[in-house]
């Protein structure tokens, strides 16, 4: 899967993952390849990423939008901070 994060500045990240953790609105949900279809909004807390050689990273957002479409995840958030 392909994931990319934006702010209204510069895009975050770019990668191939294997896994995404996203806090949202209604409770913290998890995308793998293949996922269904979805559009969601986000909530302030943690976005955890599985990138293609396992390397867990962590960032926290203030909140957002993401979309999954096709194996391309989108999220596009307002503020982040790196965590790890």
């Amino acid at each position: 899967m392909e994931l990319e994060i934006n702010t209204p500045q510069k895009t975050i990240y770019h990668d191939t993952v294997k896994m995404v953790r996203v806090p949202g609105t209604k409770g913290s949900f998890q995308i793998l390849n293949n996922h269904s279809p979805i559009i969601s909004t986000l909530e302030q807390g943690k976005i955890t990423i599985k990138n293609k050689e396992d390397i867990t990273f962590q960032f926290e957002i203030s909140d957002g939008i993401i979309e999954c479409l096709n194996n391309k995840i989108v999220i596009l958030t307002t503020q982040i901070t790196v965590i790890s």
